[in-house]
C-alpha cells in the first residue's frame, strides 16, 4: 500500500480549515473543493466568469503539484450556485479540455450554499500513468 501524501499550492486554502488540496495514493489523486480563489490577492472576485477562470487556474495548480496534468484528470464534479456558471464553467471547461474525443466525466449540480460570495466551486479526480 502507497502512503497518503496531502497536495497544497501557495495562495490556495479552504479559508483555514485543515483540508490540502488534494490527496494522492499512489496513482490516483482526488482533490478537495476547488474554487475560484485569486492566489494573489487572497479574495473570491464577484465575477462568476473570473471564478469560473480562476477555478481551472487552480485546478491546473494542484494537479501539477501532486504530479499530475489536466490531461490525467477523468471525472470532475462541479457545483454552480447561479444558473450564470454553467455556461461560464463550460467557456473553461472548452478551453482546458478542447478535444472533444478526449474529456473526462463531469457532472454538474446546482448548489445555493456555497458559501460566501463564491459561484462555482469543483472537485476532480486524476489517474496517473
Amino acid at each position: 500500500m502507497t502512503a497518503r501524501r496531502s497536495i497544497e499550492v501557495e495562495g490556495f486554502s479552504h479559508g483555514g480549515q485543515p483540508i490540502p488540496a488534494a490527496s494522492r495514493v499512489g496513482n490516483i489523486v482526488m482533490t478537495g473543493g476547488v474554487y475560484g480563489l485569486d492566489p494573489e490577492t487572497g479574495k473570491i472576485p464577484d465575477d462568476v466568469e473570473k471564478q469560473a477562470e480562476l477555478m481551472f487556474f487552480n485546478l491546473k495548480r494542484i494537479m501539477a503539484a501532486a504530479g499530475a496534468s489536466m490531461d490525467r484528470v477523468v471525472k470532475m464534479t462541479v457545483y454552480v450556485k447561479v444558473p450564470e456558471g454553467r455556461p461560464a464553467v463550460n467557456r473553461q471547461w472548452l478551453a482546458a479540455f478542447p478535444d472533444a474525443a478526449s474529456r473526462p466525466a463531469r457532472h454538474t449540480f446546482q448548489n445555493d450554499h456555497l458559501p460566501a460570495n463564491m459561484l462555482v466551486q469543483c472537485d476532480a479526480t486524476a489517474v496517473l500513468d
